[in-house]
This record gives C-alpha cells, sequence and structure tokens, in this order.
C-alpha cells in the first residue's frame, strides 16, 4: 500500500482537493491519500466545497486535521502545496512541492482552474508512480 500525504498550512483547500482527487482515482487496494496541515482550519473553504460538488466530489464532511508523526510513519511521499518556507518537512519522505495558489477567497473562476490544475497534476503522479488507475464514472 502506498501512502502519500498531502500538506498545506491550514488543510482547507489544495492539500483537500489532492487527497479527494487522488482517492477517486487511485485502486484503493493499491494506494490512499490523506491530506493534512501545520495548522488547521475550522473548516474547508466554501468556494473550495463549491467547485469539488461541480466535478461531483462531496467534500461537505471534511475535516482540516493537523499532520502527526503518527499520521506521517507509514506514508511514502510527501505533498506540499506550495506553501514556502511554512510547508512541513518530515524526515524519511520523499518530498515534492506543487506551488499552487491558495484558493482561499478567490472568485469561483479562478478555484476552477486551481481544482483542474490538482486533478492534472493528481493524474501525473498516479502515472509517475506506477499506480494502477480506476475510472469511475460521476
Amino acid at each position: 500500500m502506498v501512502k502519500v500525504i498531502f500538506a498545506c498550512i491550514h488543510n482547507a483547500g489544495r492539500s483537500q482537493m489532492a487527497a479527494a482527487f487522488f482517492n477517486q482515482l487511485a485502486d484503493p487496494a493499491k494506494a490512499l491519500a490523506v491530506s493534512a496541515g501545520t495548522d488547521p482550519g475550522l473548516r474547508v473553504h466554501p468556494e473550495v466545497l463549491t467547485a469539488m460538488q461541480e466535478v461531483g466530489v462531496d467534500l461537505s464532511s471534511a475535516k482540516p486535521q493537523k499532520l502527526t508523526k503518527e499520521m506521517a510513519q507509514d506514508a511514502q511521499l510527501l505533498i506540499t502545496m506550495g506553501c514556502g518556507d511554512k510547508c512541513p518537512y518530515v524526515p524519511g519522505l520523499r518530498l515534492d512541492d506543487w506551488p499552487l495558489r491558495d484558493p482561499k477567497g478567490q472568485p469561483v473562476e479562478e478555484v476552477r482552474a486551481i481544482r483542474d490544475e490538482i486533478k492534472g497534476r493528481v493524474q501525473s503522479l498516479l502515472e509517475r508512480e506506477g499506480l494502477p488507475r480506476i475510472i469511475r464514472e460521476p
């Protein structure tokens, strides 16, 4: 089982979208994604909920959570979301950084563009890592 952690500061936007797309597209018997943050917010940003709902992904029950050592202990890869010096680092994990704009407070058109970029990056990650993909109808 490959475990990927998508992390940003507040775990209320980019990392939530990335983990949701990863778990939607990857074979759950082979791979799992979780999302977390270094300073979790209270809820997923409403504009993120709306943009993801448009593509059939319901994040209404998603809750921002803190990145912990326990969460990271069986992970293989940490992908940060362009939070610069504030991005988390976990010793022993491969690290990749996706320099993405923060969707918080952005107009829906911008959030859609960020969402679509994240989905494309997740698809590329699955291919690069050789993880089987599942095609699911919405």
